[in-house]
């Protein structure tokens, strides 16, 4: 039996040291070969480094999120992408606010000064930023990008677009406890706001099929459908996988389940890559990494 993936604690330091050998055994192989790569951080700065009380039905706040664990995991990516070796050529972090930009400027030229002149920082709506980044000609350009929203801010036609490049690999830390699960209503009755949430975000309407079923119940007035949830979390996995491969060339077939010391269960990690022949190297030390 596969043991609970935890975020805290030994667990978040030997998962963050094998982001480490997969970021830097990446930059070794585009290091031998004649293409521009970069490291891509989208929500660099907003969601869970950022928690507040809301009620939108899009967001759900969770206070599980204030422990510090997921906060290490989650801030520990891009801290370890600036510090492979061999080094990306580029790193891009996007951030909505201008408020959050200043500060993550500040904080790594502080902390990597020899590389300001390699970040960029871009302020604006990262489905927005990373479309347009996606739009440019990438026929000599590779990218990883760390898809790592809070709540739904992550629309399915990003996930498109990076696919369409076929030369980004995408980690994307997917909200799957956190939001999706708290919006599959036990009894299936989703407001239309959260079923369109939950259509931009699988990119697609069949998920209430995938995840429900009906039967006939007697009652007093001749019979009725009653319709209830039949997914658990892992059933919701392989639908989220199976989506990827609808627009990625090669997806990790074992995604990361992970849990907070408290042991709820918060994301799903998973590894998707666009490039058809690198594809297949690329999933096959993913797979490795995500070793669940």
């Amino acid at each position: 039996m596969t043991s609970r993936q935890q975020f805290g604690g030994d667990w978040t330091n030997q998962k963050l040291e094998l982001l480490r050998k997969h970021l830097s055994a990446y930059t070794r192989i585009l290091n031998k070969k004649s293409l521009f790569f970069a490291y891509i951080d989208a929500f660099a700065g907003t969601g869970y480094r950022e928690l507040k009380e809301t009620s939108s039905a899009t967001s759900l706040w969770l206070p599980e999120l204030a422990d510090p664990e997921p906060q290490q995991f989650l801030q520990g990516s891009a801290r370890i992408a600036l510090e492979c070796n061999p080094p990306f050529q580029k790193y891009i972090f996007i951030e909505k606010n201008a408020g959050k930009i200043a500060e993550l400027q500040a904080n790594l030229y502080r902390d990597f000064p020899e590389k300001k002149k390699q970040i960029i920082l871009i302020q604006g709506d990262a489905n927005t930023v990373i479309q347009e980044l996606c739009e440019k000609n990438w026929r000599h350009h590779r990218a990883v990008l760390f898809l790592d929203p809070f709540g739904m801010q992550a629309d399915w036609p990003t996930n498109e677009a990076i696919a369409r490049t076929k030369a980004i690999d995408l980690w994307i830390l997917f909200p799957l406890g956190v939001a999706v699960n708290r919006m599959l209503t036990k009894d299936g009755r989703i407001n239309e706001t959260w079923k369109l949430r939950l259509d931009r975000i699988f990119g697609a309407q069949d998920w209430f099929d995938e995840f429900y079923k009906t039967s006939p119940q007697p009652s007093l007035f001749g019979e009725t459908v009653q319709t209830e949830k039949a997914a658990d979390f892992a059933v919701i996995k392989a639908y989220y996988v199976r989506r990827l491969k609808t627009v990625f060339s090669h997806v990790a077939e074992n995604p990361l389940s992970l849990y907070n010391s408290k042991n709820s269960p918060l994301y799903v990690l998973f590894f998707a890559a666009g490039n058809s022949k690198g594809g297949k190297v690329a999933v096959k030390i993913a797979q490795h990494i995500l070793g669940n």
